[in-house]
């Protein structure tokens, strides 16, 4: 699947989130290595904490199809805003390597990189080794 594509479904799925709180809706589309793509919102809660990102529930939903090998993740948000910590961690321990495309309400493209390069030093599986 091309970028271009992946970048449509990030922006449509930023359509569908619950979002009352902050009103900083988020999408998500995660291609795997093996070319499926799965969807993520965020999807809020007044307890904050209980929030979870899109790009978790896309991960999460792919996990649940039994996929760890992730190529991609495009995330939409209306400014362009990068990946929370908690996101940039999940992400880690599947791929370093995937890349990172970050695009505002326009689809145009902010930021692009490694998860490595939004999480230098990370903590990996790799650490109990």
């Amino acid at each position: 699947m091309e970028k271009a594509d992946l970048i449509k479904l990030a922006l449509s799925a930023r359509q569908k989130t619950y979002s009352p709180y902050s009103n900083y809706a988020v999408g998500a589309a995660l291609l795997t290595k093996s070319g499926a793509v799965y969807l993520g919102a965020n999807v809020e809660n007044a307890s904050y904490g209980l929030t979870i990102c899109a790009e978790r529930t896309a991960i999460f939903q792919a996990i649940l199809d039994g996929h760890r090998d992730f190529e991609r993740i495009v995330v939409a948000t209306r400014d362009g805003g990068s990946p929370c910590g908690p996101c940039r961690q999940v992400m880690a321990e599947f791929s370093l390597d995937m890349i990172v495309t970050i695009v505002n309400e326009k689809g145009e493209i902010a930021a692009e990189g490694t998860v490595l390069e939004l999480l230098p030093y990370a903590f990996t599986p790799k650490n109990f080794e």
